[in-house]
């Protein structure tokens, strides 16, 4: 049994969306990391399938650039919240100026 490319792509723009909610509506620095990150996995998916229906590796190419992109924004953003965390109890996006030295 086959799944068709056509799937591949409506399960990413199902992921995409659900990222794009997440980092709209939740104000939680980690919550927000996590959907960037669910962001970019719906775009590898969509680079995969495309590659896979159109018989070509250039997708597989970009989607491993897209993976070690994400991997290197979660160390930074990780630290970052780590590090505005160990300032105050509670993180919120908005009050980024307790970044300031």
């Amino acid at each position: 049994m086959t799944v068709s490319p056509e799937s591949y792509v409506a399960l990413s723009a199902v992921l995409f969306f659900i990222g794009v909610v997440g980092v709209i509506a939740r104000r939680n620095p980690l919550i927000m990391l996590m959907s960037i990150e669910l962001l970019f996995n719906a775009a590898n998916l969509a680079l995969v399938a495309y590659a896979r229906a159109w018989v070509n590796n250039t997708g597989h190419v970009f989607a491993f650039l897209v993976i070690t992109v994400a991997a290197a924004e979660a160390a930074i953003g990780l630290a970052i919240v780590t590090m505005t965390f160990r300032r105050s109890a509670h993180v919120d996006v908005d009050e980024v100026s307790a970044l300031r030295g």
